[in-house]
């Protein structure tokens, strides 16, 4: 069944597939949405469905046909998967290829697809190669371009293809997706810091160690002297690629405890941790970086060092 293990956007699911049903392919999608919300996985079925040679438009993809086989076993002649191939970007060599294979008419299928995944990290020497194809495509092609940041594309490409907007998970589509995947839920808090995005509750799921050290760290800095909460950071220093999604945890908690005590200290840090976040931002020093974010948070707390 189509977008069955794919978790939100209803409305994009009926959209996709009413355009299935009525056999209205067009010829370019631009999907786009937070990172981590199921765009490619959206893409990888639509480009199933489209490829689907079963005559029942109302139950695609079947899964019985050739092309359903080729396309479960990561073999269809007829579909290509475009990625950063140094993570980075993708280049104009990547676009010329697709170009080349374009031409030749589909095998399997009564089109050929192509999902080029992470699009807005196109240099404009690819996108300009690109929308050569995109202004005069072979009627059988689909071209899908998957992306979070719609401000890097061409206005050019963008005015060629078809929006589809996707929308950031509610909290209770991500916890029905770890209760069904991990047996678990999430706490209110790191369901805030996902921002609606599986990818990121799933990278918070495994780092759920690192974020109730955070709370530990912040019990520390009411409770302790300067040296000892140093001491006892350790895992905040040490979470360096990761800084931002942990800042951003710290500033939920304390914005909770805010709201119980009306207790301006914690608006105080609030605005310590933003802070922060632009210094990280602009590659200030790291560790000196949480020296001072520790130091100040702390004067908060023990108001007769505070520096206000």
């Amino acid at each position: 069944m189509h977008f069955e293990h794919i978790i939100g956007n209803d409305n994009v699911k009926s959209l996709l597939t009413h355009t299935i049903r009525t056999n209205n392919i067009l010829h370019s999608y631009m999907f786009i949405g937070l990172d981590g919300i199921g765009k490619s996985l959206f893409a990888k079925d639509f480009a199933n469905m489209i490829l689907c040679t079963s005559t029942d438009f109302t139950n695609k993809p079947c899964g019985l046909c050739e092309a359903c086989t080729l396309y479960a076993s990561s073999n269809h002649p007829d579909f290509m998967l475009i990625e950063p191939e140094d993570g980075k970007s993708i280049k104009i060599e990547q676009i010329r290829y697709l170009q080349e294979k374009i031409a030749e008419k589909p095998i399997t299928s009564s089109k050929k697809v192509y999902v080029i995944n992470d699009s807005d990290t196109m240099t404009k020497e690819a996108q300009n190669c690109l929308l050569k194809t995109l202004e005069e495509p072979p009627e059988y092609a689909v071209i899908i371009l998957v992306l979070s940041n719609e401000s890097q594309m061409l206005p050019t490409i963008k005015s060629r293809c078809t929006k589809i907007v996707f929308h950031a998970l509610k909290q209770d589509e991500l916890n029905a997706y770890f209760s069904l995947h991990y047996g678990n839920t999430l706490d209110d808090n790191i369901l805030k810091v996902c921002n609606g995005s599986i990818k990121k509750a799933i990278e918070t799921q495994d780092d759920m160690e690192l974020y109730t050290q955070m709370n530990t760290i912040l019990h520390s800095l009411e409770q302790n002297d300067m040296i000892d909460v140093w001491n006892n950071s350790d895992s905040l220093y040490q979470a360096k690629d990761k800084i931002q999604s942990v800042l951003e945890y710290i500033s939920i908690v304390l914005m909770n405890q805010l709201l119980y005590s009306q207790d301006m200290r914690y608006a105080n840090c609030i605005q310590i941790i933003e802070q922060t976040k632009k210094r990280l931002t602009s590659n200030a020093n790291f560790d000196m970086c949480i020296d001072n974010l520790l130091l100040k948070m702390w004067e908060e707390f023990h108001e007769k060092y505070s520096w206000h």
